[in-house]
């Protein structure tokens, strides 16, 4: 028998020769045939949701709540046949057996990235969120969740080339073929990395399971050193909670996941969809302020002022400065007679907004409650005008309109916070509590030349103030429904003189009192004729919040994203010791702090990532400035000893990797003039966190800085490496 005709009669399975033992068919003969009803069942499923997709997508829905929910519908038929499509019989991450039958068939249950169930409706796989599934992954020795034996499968190119079996129990010993259950996990951690973080599910370890499924309530902070796996947990938090936790969705706000930069959102890009979540909102910090181009603030001192939460709350009195009424009444003049509005009449209608409405947006509803109280005034004064005709007159008073505008201006955030470092006088105002240095230390020239430290202080201006365009956008919306209503009502006149000209009065006054009826005039209303406005999918609010490397936030940055979630309800990633710039306090204080009261830490102590090679060179760098760092343990050793060079064997040194390895992916830290290849990427030591590679070059590391900063900067680069560690120097 050839080695294909041996693949073919134990496909889906494709293990190596020198794993043969493992194709015994007492062994695979019932995953075979399970996969084979897999396969049938994710063929029928396919089918079907694309029938259903095509029959959802002909309907002639066009207006109103039935538009939304055939659009949602359609998002979620076209969501869920991504996911299927993704996968084929590797939708199957593994099986567990029970003591206990978990249903009236079986005590085996297969566990997959999606539900499935056969034609007939009997489960095939269940969702690794269910709590069914939940076994699979939090089953230890210790604390066996009631298994038998646990298999996990190990897949490439739609094949299984290993697997590995749990036994629980004496009787699953006699059913299982990995007596050490942990080699083939250990192997998979050591696989080659890609450009692109691969699905980790079927290999999530307890620990980092109980993490996962979590509830959603408070902050829950999960705490770990590099390897632990807290990127995965964030990830695979972020998907659980979507399916588990129904006031999370979508329609509820959703979810904000926030990364620490766009090498690192790349990177776990493709993870969330492979996971069935497509809806995710994900971004960087920097990204929650959009269209303004910013730099690093050259000034350490500059960069600390601004990330005082104190600075944050300025933004407030710089707006009320806009919101000021005209201490002087106003005598409006008109062709039909004068009337006047008062001091008190004009704080009546500037108080007239209800509280929380931002400032652009406000301005309208301060506009129409000036011309109310006018109007309602010239009642006796003005006889030769309606209401609606005077309300006209006035507002195209030039006069009015400009003691208005110079009152309530309108107001780029930009503006806003370019006058605070270029009019001393106004940050005075706003600021107080700074002192005369602070403010000639805070003050500049280009009132744009925006840094990192400036978003915070944007972001609250812009959200505070509201878009400046949004009132503009309002005024032309309802000219533009005016004009399309004057153009049904000409439409309505053509088919009444048509239907009459031609005897069918009938059917024309019929078809005009139809026309004529205010719900269907606005249905008819071409929507393609309206100005159309720019969605903001990072303002929020969200239902959670997950952000990862979280201890390199400023508070002002905090500030930033509990602005966008009013429920509290977060997920936060990271690690004190990682912090460039110090984290003295616990998380819990940190976050007290902050506002966050109900806060959990969820501690991982275990490095599943970094070989304990490369911890042990790696270990003295970050205690030597932070002794009481959370160093993870390793799990695995890679037998590559750290090689230290001359920086002039840099070429050489990845030339000879790539030589000899034709998968994996490398990079070059510290070093500019390295030129990006398709496997070996060129990157500053701070644009590494969250990323891991098989092979880390680094390049004159000591020259990365000095104290904490250049200490949390050599020690996460070095902790990038999966195989092999190079440290160069010149």
């Amino acid at each position: 028998m050839t080695q294909q005709d041996s693949l073919q009669d134990t496909a889906p399975f494709a293990l190596p020769h020198t794993l043969a033992a493992k194709l015994d068919p007492a062994l695979i003969d019932r995953d075979r045939e399970h996969f084979t009803r897999i396969a049938t069942g994710l063929e029928r499923a396919v089918a079907d949701l694309e029938e259903r997709l095509a029959e959802v997508r002909r309907t002639p829905v066009r207006h109103g709540t039935a538009a939304l929910e055939r659009d949602q519908e359609v998002h979620r038929l076209s969501t869920r046949l991504r996911a299927l499509r993704r996968y084929d019989l590797d939708l199957c991450l593994g099986r567990i057996v029970s003591a206990e039958p978990r249903d009236e068939e079986d005590t085996t249950t297969y566990v997959g990235r999606f539900g499935l169930a056969d034609p007939d409706g009997r489960r095939l796989l269940v969702d690794w969120r269910s709590p069914a599934a939940e076994p699979f992954f939090a089953a230890t020795h210790a604390h066996p969740q009631g298994l038998v034996s646990r298999r996990r499968y190990r897949w490439a190119a739609g094949r299984i080339v290993d697997y590995w079996d749990e036994a629980f129990t004496e009787e699953g010993l006699a059913h299982t073929a990995a007596l050490d259950d942990q080699s083939a996990f250990i192997a998979t951690l050591g696989g080659s990395r890609t450009p692109r973080m691969r699905d980790v599910l079927g290999t999530i370890q307890a620990d980092q399971d109980a993490i996962v499924r979590a509830g959603s309530r408070g902050a829950l902070v999960v705490d770990g050193g590099p390897g632990t796996g807290k990127t995965v947990v964030a990830l695979h938090r972020t998907a659980y909670l979507l399916y588990a936790d129904p006031r999370l969705g979508h329609r509820r706000g959703g979810v904000l996941f926030v990364g620490p930069h766009q090498p690192y959102l790349a990177y776990v890009g493709d993870v969330l969809p492979s996971l069935g979540e497509e809806g995710v909102q994900t971004c960087t910090v920097r990204d929650l302020v959009p269209e303004v181009a910013t730099c690093p603030e050259p000034d350490d001192r500059v960069a600390a002022l601004k990330a005082d939460l104190r600075m944050v709350e300025a933004i407030e009195p710089a707006v009320a400065l806009y919101e000021e009424p005209p201490a002087a009444s106003y005598l409006v003049e008109t062709a039909w007679g004068d009337v006047r509005i008062t001091a008190s009449e004009w704080a009546e209608a500037f108080d007239s907004p209800d509280p929380g409405t931002p400032h652009n947006l406000a301005r309208d509803d301060v506009w129409d409650e000036v011309l109310t109280i006018l109007v309602d005034k010239a009642g006796d004064v003005v006889e030769d005008l309606s209401p609606d005709e005077l309300r006209r007159v006035l507002e195209r008073h030039a006069g009015l309109r400009d003691t208005f505008d110079r009152a309530w201006p309108l107001i780029e955030h930009t503006d806003l916070v370019g006058d605070l470092w270029t009019v001393p006088a106004y940050l005075r105002h706003c600021a107080p509590w700074l002192a005369p240095d602070e403010v000639r230390a805070l003050r500049r020239d280009d009132p744009a030349a925006w840094t990192y430290a400036d978003l915070p202080l944007l972001d609250a201006a812009r959200l505070r103030l509201g878009d400046p365009e949004a009132s503009r956008r309002r005024r032309r919306t309802q000219a533009a429904e005016a004009r399309e209503r004057a153009r049904m009502g000409e439409v309505i006149d053509d088919l009444r003189t048509t239907a009459r000209e031609t005897g069918a009065d009938e059917l024309g006054d019929g078809l005009v009192s139809m026309l004529v009826h205010d719900d269907l005039q606005t249905a008819l209303v071409d929507d393609a004729a309206l100005p159309a406005s720019d969605v903001d999918r990072l303002a929020g609010p969200f239902a959670h919040v997950v952000v990862d490397e979280a201890q390199e936030l400023t508070d002002a940055e905090w500030a930033m994203l509990l602005r966008r979630c009013p429920s509290r309800s977060m997920t936060v990633v990271g690690d004190r010791a990682q912090a460039r710039h110090g984290f003295a306090e616990s998380w819990t204080d940190r976050l007290a702090r902050l506002g966050l009261m109900d806060v959990t830490v969820a501690p991982l102590t275990v490095n599943y990532r970094t070989p304990a090679e490369v911890m042990a060179e790696a270990e003295p760098v970050i205690r030597a400035a932070l002794p009481e760092a959370n160093v993870p343990t390793s799990v695995r050793e890679s037998g590559i000893p750290v090689l230290h060079a001359p920086a002039a064997q840099r070429d050489a040194i990845v030339g000879d990797w790539l030589a000899q390895h034709a998968e994996g992916t490398a990079v070059v830290v510290g070093d500019p003039t390295w030129v990006d290849t398709p496997r070996v990427r060129s990157l500053a030591p701070e644009l590494v966190k969250g990323l891991e590679f098989d092979l880390v070059v680094l390049v004159d590391p000591d020259g990365f800085g000095d104290g904490v900063a250049g200490a949390v900067d050599r020690y996460v680069a070095m902790t990038r490496a999966t195989q092999r560690l190079v440290v160069l120097r010149s």
